[in-house]
């Protein structure tokens, strides 16, 4: 009887000394994407939405366009048009650029307008816990944060770019305001 109250006690401490498994919480903060909000440039007060505003990554073909009259599909993802876009910066690089193409679904290819946004940062990794890992914050440069080009030659559709926050540690705020 002792032998079996005996290994009961080894059994029952061998089990509480397991620790639970490592899950990372959906709720813990990951790498923040850049927060862009968008505004009237005639009332800069009121953010304005933007519809049919295609976002490509430098070296990428395919983009997300911002429309609310289309469903997600297979080549492209669509989502409801907001006033707000949240772009992924490369965590192993000091630089990233995204092609902003207005109006890109436009039957008429002159209506269409593409802006080009160079932002420069350097990026940190910052330890989250065991089973979250890392994720990797942002510090936009305080030199040229960002550089705008036109690529078509034409006038700048965002006409006004404003630095809000150059520190990229949330997505609960806006880093970047443009008025168009």
């Amino acid at each position: 009887m002792k032998k079996i109250i005996a290994i009961l006690l080894l059994f029952t401490f061998g089990l509480s000394s397991c620790e639970k498994d490592d899950i990372c919480d959906a709720n813990t903060p990951t790498t923040p994407r850049l927060v862009i909000t968008f505004y009237d440039i005639a009332n800069p007060t009121k953010t304005k939405n933007v519809t049919n505003l295609k976002v490509i990554g430098d070296g990428m073909e395919q983009g997300i366009v911002f429309n609310e009259n289309l469903a997600v599909d297979d080549t492209l993802r669509y989502v409801t048009s907001g006033s707000t876009v949240s772009l992924p910066l490369k965590i192993n690089d000091s630089t990233t650029t995204f092609k902003l193409i207005f109006d890109s679904l436009n039957a008429n290819p002159a209506a269409v307008n593409t802006d080009v946004l160079k932002f420069n940062y350097t990026a940190q990794n910052v330890y989250v816990s065991r089973a979250c890992g890392f994720k990797t914050i942002f510090q936009l440069a305080n030199n040229d944060p960002f550089i705008q080009t036109d690529p078509d030659g034409d006038t700048f559709w965002m006409t006004q770019i404003n630095l809000e926050n150059p520190n990229i540690e949330s997505e609960d705020e806006t880093h970047i305001e443009v008025y168009f």
